[in-house]
């Protein structure tokens, strides 16, 4: 069986690090899962791909030995076991609200006595040895916390029998909890904000299950687990490509801009 690493760093006290992947493509995962994360996630709620991008990007990521997650579109029970059957060793749920959704999203996850979940792993079953009898212990659910409500129901969704983690999509939670007044965004600085994040990692220390929060920048991600996250996800592929250009772009129109004046003024202009 495909050991899941994040489990070995958390015994040992030690932070993760997790990369994000929203373009469908499996260069573009091969080239992220070669960069010494702990763990990289598969957007598929936002990304720019579908089901059919999942598997060559899981089999891409395989050689790096990173662990393989993917945030599913819904709480949608088809969904997270294709997902599943397709190799991931985690998986993030958005827009879970209540003690009863974290319910049903465990119940999606695991195989009997611990969930309902239908066995046909497809490729997970030959990148796994005796999957059936592992999967259970190596596979990790993490429930969105990113509105109000289920900040109110914060306490009863961490102490949710089998989950893993509480992940915190900071944009939505900060739209939801203000009633739209804040921007969604990551690296949040607002102070109801920060006691939101706070309160959060108190409630998962409480349950005995881990915190994680999407951040874009490694500045904040330090900060992050300094307050007592136990992973990080920061920016992502689509991100890393904009600033990437952008910043050579800036760079390039500087130099020729300054190398155009310097000519002109050598010129008698």
């Amino acid at each position: 069986m495909f050991e899941n690493n994040l489990k070995k760093l958390w015994a040992a006290g030690k932070p993760s690090l997790n990369g994000w992947l929203s373009i469908g493509n499996s260069y573009t995962a091969e080239i992220m899962a070669a960069q010494d994360y702990d763990s990289i996630s598969i957007d598929i709620q936002h990304g720019v791909l579908d089901i059919n991008d999942i598997v060559p990007m899981f089999q891409a990521m395989r050689a790096s030995g990173v662990v393989p997650m993917a945030r599913v579109p819904w709480l949608d029970p088809a969904a997270i076991m294709k997902v599943l059957d397709s190799g991931a060793l985690g998986i993030i749920c958005p827009m879970v609200n209540t003690p009863q959704e974290a319910a049903e999203f465990i119940s999606y996850m695991y195989y009997p006595p611990l969930g309902e979940r239908s066995f046909g792993p497809a490729r997970a079953l030959l990148a796994n040895e005796d999957y059936y009898n592992n999967a259970n212990a190596q596979i990790l659910s993490f429930a969105m916390v990113e509105t109000a409500e289920a900040l109110s129901n914060l306490d009863a969704i961490a102490a949710t029998k089998g989950l893993d983690g509480i992940y915190v999509g900071p944009a939505d939670l900060s739209i939801s909890t203000s009633n739209g007044k804040l921007a969604p965004g990551f690296d949040r600085q607002e102070p109801e904000m920060i006691a939101s994040l706070q309160k959060i990692i108190a409630a998962c220390q409480n349950a005995g299950i881990k915190s994680a929060l999407h951040c874009g920048t490694p500045q904040y991600a330090k900060q992050a687990i300094d307050w007592g996250f136990d992973m990080v996800t920061v920016s992502g592929d689509s991100r890393f490509l904009s600033i990437g250009a952008a910043q050579s772009v800036t760079e390039f129109r500087t130099l020729t801009s300054d190398a155009q004046s310097v000519s002109k003024n050598d010129s008698g202009y």
